[in-house]
């Protein structure tokens, strides 16, 4: 059977898609069900998710880890068993990190970093039990290629890159696999949704940071709304789905999905951090 007309529902009966109501999330689940899958989606509000056949909608705060965990063991047990389970649920926020209050750091690494490896934890424990499944974690480019004024949110992107690389080889020869999704920049409705939260009053002060926050954000909100549609990164994990193996998928723009990674692997450290600035006009 060709990739390009293969059912994904011959190899995917159920999934379990974080984040569902909008953007990439959005998508992955529009795919799934356009290829048989039976998809129980979540959002903090319900009420944002389609009622659709082999759609369930899902009540899921990530940022309260252990109910997270059991609203998902709950859909997994009226699933019958997931088998593929795609974190994707997050948020953006962008401050100067001494500046900004470190509670919004802190909710950021407990929501995108430890309660979506608690609810990897849940899911491949199932998955193992059954001894097959897929497990999609969503990372991010921007764990390779930080982002200025978005610490955190890259930071959590690379340690589920870690996260994911690790599980790779401790799940070979299960029947079980990691695919560590790297999404560059799409048009979605992402930038609109990122957090700014307070600043500092001695921000106010510093004239050239404040300068440079204005210049990466409207870099920033440019390459989103230029970006590729959600569709593309929904194709991109479609044939990574299809092919059924562990692996790396790097999806967007081809500066970021092809020549950034050839930069970040062949050219220099300061090479890459010339490029970085330049790119957001530091």
């Amino acid at each position: 059977m060709r990739m390009s007309s293969a059912v994904l529902s011959t190899r995917y009966r159920t999934a379990f898609v974080t984040g569902a109501s909008t953007g990439l999330g959005h998508a992955f689940t529009e795919m799934l069900l356009a290829g048989g899958v039976e998809v129980w989606g979540t959002s903090r509000d319900p009420k944002r998710l389609t009622a659709r056949e082999k759609f369930h909608a899902v009540a899921l705060e990530l940022g309260d880890g252990a109910e997270a965990e059991n609203v998902f063991l709950a859909a997994e047990s009226a699933a019958g068993g997931f088998d593929l389970v795609i974190n994707n649920a997050g948020f953006g926020a962008f401050g100067a990190y001494a500046h900004t209050d470190f509670s919004v750091w802190e909710a950021q690494f407990g929501m995108m970093l430890v309660n979506t490896a608690r609810l990897s934890h849940a899911a491949l424990r199932g998955m193992l039990a059954r001894r097959r499944g897929a497990l999609v974690n969503i990372s991010s480019i921007a764990g390779e290629f930080g982002m200025p004024y978005q610490a955190v949110y890259n930071a959590t992107k690379a340690g589920l890159s870690a996260l994911n690389e690790s599980l790779m080889y401790e799940l070979h020869g299960t029947g079980v696999i990691v695919i560590d999704f790297r999404p560059g920049d799409y048009r979605t409705d992402f930038d609109g949704s990122v957090r700014r939260p307070p600043q500092a009053a001695a921000l106010a002060a510093d004239a050239v940071n404040t300068v440079r926050m204005a210049r990466v954000w409207a870099a920033f909100v440019g390459m989103m709304q230029s970006g590729p549609a959600p569709a593309h990164a929904a194709a991109s994990l479609r044939r990574a789905l299809l092919r059924g193996r562990s692996g790396t998928v790097r999806t967007g723009r081809f500066f970021q999905a092809v020549l950034g990674p050839f930069l970040a692997r062949f050219g220099s450290l300061s090479l890459r951090r010339r490029v970085q600035e330049k790119y957001f006009g530091l």
